[in-house]
């Protein structure tokens, strides 16, 4: 996905014949080195995440929009440094704290996230999970998705949240894309999904066909700020006095890429609010209330045995029968150690686009979404003790 930046090509030309002699010493301009000027500010972002950034001219994305915002105030040049984010943590890893960029944008407040060798900035701006219906729908509240059709993105809160309900047939999806398709076609009633995805999607795809409702409550919203190295700190400290006078801008972009929530003029929120407060009671004021999230319910021991036989069929040339593996890069009962809560997004993401350098497919169109599920299913069953 992400292409070399073009150079300018009279500059490229000019330079290469300063080189090969055929221009005058004389005329080629040199610029001198100024002992206070200041480092380009480069932050990691991905080429290909639309609302947040994109490598394209014409829709760089809030998170890049921001940061040349941030590189102005600091009197700095700006430059994205591209990553893909389907591995956060291990880009910032590969990435940030080997210093070829200078901070990370877009890191939750997740305990996850946090890593001893990194400091934070402050909140850039809230973000969460929203519902999405026609204009029509008596939806506005996760108790109204009761006896409905949702689509939920795999391994999502959402789909966590409506597994504990009996009432709700989700339709489960692996993208906003493939749930906004389902919402389009009549598949499913509303949707379920990341609300900046919801909302951008909404508006350049379905060219506001629907309504996108922002949901408060306990693992349906965070805060995203700005990584750095631990060593960056005063680094930090810079770009946290600049965004104290930068919220108008981040309200205007917030605005243009139809993030759910967002009103022109509006003062930006950074601190996430609950809907249901710590005495137990729903808050009124609210608009989407979502009650306490609690565990995914257990597999179902019909889809580990399928989920078995799937594997077999399909994995265990590589992977070992029932994912018995002497070689441990091979060992799938290791998953949970590697990659902890990570685990099922780490499969649905390998499984559905593959690792071709290392001989491993894309099985999207060959295995379904459902029996994906009953894969992972067999594969949880039969992780290593002390995982």
């Amino acid at each position: 996905m992400p292409q070399g930046r073009r150079r300018s090509f009279s500059i490229a030309a000019f330079g290469f014949l300063a080189t090969v002699g055929l221009v005058p010493v004389g005329l080629v301009p040199v610029r001198p080195a100024m002992a206070d000027e200041q480092p380009t500010l480069r932050l990691c972002a991905d080429p290909d995440n639309l609302p947040f950034s994109s490598e394209k001219a014409a829709t760089p994305g809030f998170y890049v929009e921001l940061g040349r915002a941030i590189g102005q105030a600091l009197g700095r040049s700006f430059q994205p440094v591209w990553v893909p984010t389907y591995y956060t943590k291990r880009q910032i890893r590969l990435k940030l704290l080997t210093g070829q960029c200078d901070g990370f944008v877009g890191v939750p407040d997740d305990p996850s996230f946090i890593n001893p060798r990194l400091v934070v900035s402050k909140p850039i701006i809230q973000l969460g999970y929203a519902l999405v219906a026609p204009p029509a729908s008596a939806i506005n509240t996760v108790q109204d998705l009761h006896g409905r059709h949702v689509a939920v993105q795999f391994a999502s809160p959402p789909q966590d949240l409506l597994a504990t309900t009996s009432d709700v047939q989700m339709v489960t999806v692996l993208s906003p894309e493939e749930a906004m398709q389902d919402l389009a076609t009549g598949k499913a009633d509303a949707a379920f999904i990341w609300g900046p995805s919801a909302g951008w999607l909404n508006h350049t795809v379905a060219h506001d066909a629907f309504r996108v409702v922002p949901v408060n409550g306990e693992h349906m919203v965070w805060t995203a700020g700005i990584a750095f190295p631990r060593d960056h700190a005063a680094l930090r400290d810079q770009v946290d006095h600049a965004l104290d006078g930068l919220g108008a801008t981040i309200n205007a972009l917030a605005v243009k890429y139809d993030f759910p929530g967002a009103k022109p003029g509006a003062k930006p929120t950074q601190d996430a609010q609950k809907s249901v407060p710590d005495d137990g009671k729903p808050d009124a004021t609210v608009q989407a209330e979502s009650p306490p999230v609690t565990a995914a319910a257990a597999p179902n021991p019909a889809d580990i045995a399928a989920g078995r036989e799937l594997f077999n069929e399909n994995c265990s040339h590589c992977h070992g029968p029932d994912a018995v593996q002497g070689e441990q890069r091979r060992n799938l009962r290791l998953l949970r150690q590697r990659y902890g809560n990570d685990m099922s997004q780490m499969f649905m993401t390998t499984v559905t686009h593959g690792r071709v350098k290392k001989g491993m497919p894309n099985w999207s169109g060959i295995i379904s979404n459902e029996e994906f599920q009953k894969i992972l299913a067999f594969l949880k069953s039969v992780q290593e003790p002390g995982s």
